[in-house]
């Protein structure tokens, strides 16, 4: 049995489809992961520049 040239091409666009979502999916990771740094680093120095040593 042998496959067709619109199977190829359908299972093409699958794989495709499948490799733009892992690489969204990755995406929406990194993006999540570098707001929580962002959100847990602090915006300030912890002493004003009188009490640092």
């Amino acid at each position: 049995m042998s496959i067709t040239f619109q199977e190829r091409q359908k299972e093409m666009k699958r794989q495709e489809r499948q490799r733009a979502k892992a690489e969204r999916r990755e995406q929406k990771k990194f993006a999540n992961r570098a707001a929580k740094e962002g959100q847990s680093a602090p915006t300030t120095a912890p002493y004003g520049p009188e009490q640092q040593s």
